[in-house]
């Protein structure tokens, strides 16, 4: 398992950002945007058609990666040297986990550190992106995330031969994917060394999940309980099966969370 740290460039990353702007995001995934910039007015922002809107984002944010270049290629080398610390536990945590040997895996990775506050993830590509305001400690956090997320598809399409087109936001699959990495993430080896990991120091994982209830209990709780008690083949069958019954809830309460935001 490897990873290249890199600066992928302004056009990419205003494309990036430009994705999570259009009216059917929530606040939940488009607001960051202006609380981490606010050389961008959202109220002005708000009143635009799309394309007016992509066009003053890129004007204002092409001329904030001009005076952020040179700190983002700082913290591509800040990153890298760090992975190359933590690699080999992480790897050793994540082979155990997924019962799959992981330093033979994923040797392409490539992770591209961005303006965007979102940080999307790209399976096919192998590829995921990484906000430069992170730490070196904040950036492997949310690569191990990542790398989680990599090893559960691979495992995952490998038991349900399915597509990978189903393993994208909004669908369940997506979901359940989300919700199970703070259960792979309490190994030490991997808590340790992530510092958005307990809860208390963010989480690891989307907020809204910490206080949904299915069935009358924790849905983390429940999940964990599974994951605690069954190989990860077995257990990505029951904790989906359990998702699947019990969809609405699990949407009713996504839906809510982020239209709050």
């Amino acid at each position: 398992m490897e990873i290249v740290f890199t600066n992928p460039g302004v056009d990419y990353m205003i494309h990036q950002i430009i994705g999570f702007q259009s009216e059917k995001e929530t606040a939940f995934w488009s607001d960051s945007l202006y609380y981490f910039f606010p050389q961008l007015d959202k109220a002005h922002a708000a009143a635009l058609s799309f394309a007016e809107k992509k066009t003053y984002i890129d004007s204002v944010l092409r001329k904030v990666y001009v005076e952020l270049e040179d700190t983002i290629n700082e913290k591509t080398v800040l990153y890298s040297k760090h992975w190359k610390n933590c690699k080999v536990q992480i790897s050793e945590a994540l082979s155990e986990a997924f019962d799959a040997d992981c330093s033979t895996l994923f040797n392409a990775l490539r992770c591209n550190v961005s303006i965007n506050p979102v940080s999307p993830r790209f399976l096919r590509e192998h590829s995921f992106d990484v906000f430069y305001l992170n730490s070196e400690r904040g950036a492997i956090g949310v690569s191990i995330h990542e790398i989680i997320h990599f090893m559960w598809f691979y495992v995952w399409n490998d038991l349900f031969g399915d597509s990978y087109d189903e393993y994208e936001r909004p669908s369940l699959k997506w979901i359940l994917s989300e919700m199970v990495v703070e259960s792979v993430m309490k190994d030490p080896r991997l808590s340790s060394i992530n510092p958005y990991f307990p809860r208390e120091q963010g989480g690891c994982i989307y907020p809204y999940f910490f206080d949904m209830v299915v069935n009358g209990s924790l849905i983390l709780d429940t999940l964990d309980e599974m994951y605690r008690s069954q190989n990860i083949r077995e257990f990505m069958k029951t904790s989906y099966a359990y998702c699947q019954q019990h969809e609405p809830e699990i949407r009713t309460h996504i839906q809510k969370s982020e239209n709050k935001s």
